[in-house]
Parts: C-alpha cells; sequence; structure tokens
C-alpha cells in the first residue's frame, strides 16, 4: 500500500501520464476507499458488538482485501483503472477489518497492559512486513534468482506473497482469539439495537465529552501521519528520486519500525501516554518542514529513519489511549467511530495533497500544509485528560 503500488501504479499501470495526473488519481482512489470505511465502521461497528459477530466480520473483509490484492497480479500495463478500483476495496477490505481488530484490544489485554500490547502489535507488524518487503525488494532488484522474467513481474508476484502472508498470519486470531459476548439475543435485535445505540450514543455526545475531543484531536493529527505514509514514495517519485532507493527507505521504515515501536510503548508507561504522543507528533512536524527543502536520497533516507523512530508510536499509543477511554463492552462501536476518523481524515489529507500539488505545480508546497493538522491536533489534544490506567472513563 506504501510501496510497491504507488510505484508500479505510476511506473507500470499509469504509462505515458503525466506524474501530477498519476498523483491525483491516487489521491482519489485512496479518498473513496476511505469514504467508504467512513461509512461503514460505526454501523458495522455497532453491530459487531450487538451481534457478538467481530471475528465473522474481521474474516469478510479480511477475505476482501486478500483476493483484491491478490488479483492486481492479473492487471497489465497500462490498466490504471482496474488497478485503482482493486487498491480501493483491498484498502476497504483492510481499513474495514482494522475496525474489528482493534475492538479486540481491551478484551486480551487490560487497561495496564493497553500501551505496551498495543506497541507490541504494531511492532511485530512492521518486524513482519519488514520481512516479507526484504524478500520483495530482493525480488525486484535480482529477478532472475527467483525464477522471474523481470521486475516488472516480480511487483506483480510480490501482490501475490502479500496476500498469502495476509492469509497466514491472520489464522491464528481467528483459531485463538475469542470471541466477546453479543449484547443482543437475536440477530434481528441486534440490527434493532445497532441504530438505537449509534443514535444514543451521538445524542449523549456532551456527556462523552473527552471522547470526542480525542477523536477530533486524533482525526487532525492522523490526518497528516496516514497522508505522510500514502504519499511519501509518490512525493520522493516527483522529486527525481530513484524508485529502487524510496523503496529500500520504506524498508527502513519497517525494521526501525519494530523497536521504536515498543520504545514508544515503554516511554508511554514512565511519562505518560499524551506526553509520550507529543514527542511522536513533534518529529512529524520537523519531518514535514524538512520535506520541503529534501532534495537527495541521503535525506530521503534519513527522514525515512525519522518517520520509523515515531510512526509506530503515534499510532499504537492512539489505539491505547482511546481502548481505556470507552467501555469494554462497546468497543467494536467506539472504534468504529475511532476507525471512521481516521478514514476521514484519509480522505481529506491525499486528496488536498494530489489537488494542491496539481493547483501550484509544486509536490513540495502541498507538503507543507500538513504542519496545520499537526499542530491544531496537537493543540486538541492537550484539552484531553490522560486516562487512568485502572479503567475505562466513559
Amino acid at each position: 500500500m506504501a510501496g510497491f503500488f504507488p510505484v508500479f501504479f505510476k511506473q507500470y499501470w499509469s504509462q505515458g501520464t503525466a506524474p501530477e495526473l498519476s498523483t491525483y488519481w491516487l489521491g482519489v482512489g485512496s479518498s473513496v476507499a476511505s469514504l467508504i470505511v467512513l461509512l461503514l465502521s460505526p454501523i458495522l461497528g455497532t453491530l459487531g458488538d450487538a451481534a457478538g459477530r467481530r471475528k465473522q466480520l474481521l474474516g469478510l473483509f479480511t477475505a476482501l482485501g486478500i483476493l483484491s490484492t491478490a488479483a492486481l497480479y492479473t492487471v497489465p500495463g497500462g490498466g490504471w483503472v482496474l488497478a485503482l478500483v482493486l487498491f480501493a476495496l483491498g484498502s476497504v477490505g483492510f481499513g474495514m477489518g482494522i475496525t474489528f481488530y482493534d475492538s479486540l484490544l481491551i478484551h486480551v489485554a487490560g487497561p495496564q497492559q493497553a500501551d505496551r500490547v498495543s506497541a507490541y502489535g504494531y511492532a511485530l507488524g512492521y518486524l513482519g512486513g519488514g520481512i516479507l518487503l526484504a524478500v520483495n525488494v530482493a525480488m525486484t532488484l535480482q529477478p532472475a534468482w527467483f525464477g522471474l522474467a523481470d521486475a516488472a513481474e516480480a511487483v506483480r508476484v510480490s501482490f501475490l506473497t502479500v496476500a498469502l502472508w495476509w492469509l497466514l498470519f491472520s489464522l491464528p486470531l481467528f483459531r485463538q482469539v475469542p470471541e466477546p459476548p453479543a449484547l443482543a439475543a437475536s440477530t434481528g435485535q441486534a440490527l434493532r439495537a445497532t441504530f438505537i445505540q449509534l443514535r444514543d450514543t451521538l445524542r449523549a455526545a456532551r456527556a462523552q465529552r473527552d471522547i470526542w475531543l480525542f477523536l477530533i484531536a486524533y482525526w487532525l493529527y492522523i490526518d497528516g501521519v496516514h497522508t505522510i505514509i500514502r504519499m511519501a514514495v509518490d512525493f520522493g517519485l516527483a522529486l527525481g528520486l530513484p524508485s529502487t532507493s524510496l523503496i529500500k527507505a520504506l524498508l527502513l521504515v519497517q525494521f526501525l519500525g519494530f523497536p521504536a515501536a515498543i520504545a514508544f510503548g515503554r516511554l508511554a508507561e514512565r511519562i505518560g501516554t499524551r506526553p509520550a504522543l507529543y514527542i511522536g507528533l513533534a518529529i512529524y512536524c520537523g519531518v514535514t518542514a524538512w520535506a520541503y527543502v529534501l532534495d537527495s536520497v541521503a535525506e530521503f533516507y534519513m527522514m525515512a529513519a525519522a518517520i520509523a523512530l515515531a510512526q509506530g508510536g503515534v499510532q499504537a499509543l492512539s489505539r491505547s489511549m482511546f481502548a481505556r477511554m470507552i467501555p469494554p463492552e462497546r468497543s467494536g462501536e467506539w472504534f468504529g467511530f475511532f476507525n471512521m476518523v481516521g478514514k476521514f481524515a484519509a480522505i481529506f489529507g491525499p486528496l488536498l495533497v494530489g489537488i494542491s500539488a496539481v493547483a501550484f505545480g509544486s509536490n513540495r508546497l502541498a507538503i507543507l500544509s500538513l504542519l496545520l493538522l499537526f499542530g491544531i491536533g496537537m493543540l486538541c489534544l492537550a484539552r484531553v485528560p490522560e486516562p487512568r490506567a485502572g479503567r475505562p472513563t466513559a
């Protein structure tokens, strides 16, 4: 999603298209997928709580993501429309699956362990993704070693390996993690309870001020995080940096992100979750400003290393802080809102960068808009009380 697809979309599926135009369509595809997730997350998250079907819904969207990713192997050169549709479907599968995956956190780890468990989850994700990405990079650099004709075939095969990896490492969750109890006695009651609960939650927004204020802060700063994740490689390509160097930089992020995420979990236990989040967001502000003047591969590597120090920590601690603020029995509903907010941010950020790139003819100017999102998000976060480790606040 962050590495091979943007490169292949620009250089293989969109060959002959202006770089600014391919950036625009990549932003549109990301935004459409995020809009679908935004609309579905709170409804299906609440339904998962009521019906006790979090794992079934997770399985459904995991299958959608796996099949869409595998199907990218079949898309021929120049077929950017089909590639974009499959990318959007795969993104919906991933984004909706994360809603139900995240909602299980508070059921497998108590509030006192949430920071550490969430951090280990992201850390192991970086490690696992890094191992596979290393294999895929080797495939593209030395396709003959793997019996492949060229780098293009290697990238197409990499989508198949991602689909298989996704399937294999999903199995332990479906086999071992128990389904939390349902809140309704039947499917019919669950459907009615879904919309009643959503209505009551929205009506009680004033009584749950801290949760909603956190979601506003999260929406602002995660907008910048998601945009950097999705558009970093495209940004480097637009500046004329070699695609192989950009992929290696992402590989660096994966492996540095493993210990950095664990370190942020430990840091949060020592100084508090919110102060640790501030540190990660401050690093992102520095990286965004740095991107405006970046002009070499060496600087891109250094910027990637800086992102690696903060990325997993910001994501993991946001998840664990939110998990401690919500009632466990409604985790699916509230993580539906959490994911909805994240996807709303993912609609606005990439689209903003894409439109700005076309309007100003400069990817450098477009990236600076993210500083405003990080800054206002940090100000909103300052007004959210640090949740106690002993029990949720709502």
